[in-house]
């Protein structure tokens, strides 16, 4: 494990698996508030995961922990599976859509880190 700063990149994704993290569960609370399949398991699961991953991955970041790498690849799949089931549900409703949105970015950022580090 290195003690070096973090690069830019890596700054910039922890910045983003922060704010994702923070939008899923902002955005998980108002879905449980709108009821159906807002308040579905299934949707409420990919949020929490998409939460935790994404607040792990930064972490793992912050760090330098060589299973960051594998963490951000898991990041990826979470956040694009979230951000589909937010896009699904969504139906105009402008959270909704913020979270897809972020969650997509998240998705990038994290593919970026997991191929540099490789």
């Amino acid at each position: 494990m290195s003690h070096e700063m973090p690069s830019k990149e890596t700054l910039d994704c922890m910045k983003v698996c922060g704010e994702c993290a923070s939008m899923c569960s902002q955005c998980g609370h108002h879905c449980l508030h709108m009821g159906g399949p807002h308040a579905s398991p299934e949707h409420q699961g990919i949020m929490q995961d998409c939460a935790t991953i994404c607040g792990a991955a930064a972490c793992f970041m912050s760090r330098n922990s060589h299973h960051a790498a594998h963490l951000c690849t898991e990041c990826v799949e979470i956040c694009n599976e979230c951000a589909d089931s937010c896009e699904k549900l969504a139906k105009g409703d402008a959270m909704m859509k913020q979270c897809a949105e972020l969650c997509r970015t998240c998705a990038k950022a994290c593919e970026k880190m997991a191929g540099a580090a490789v």
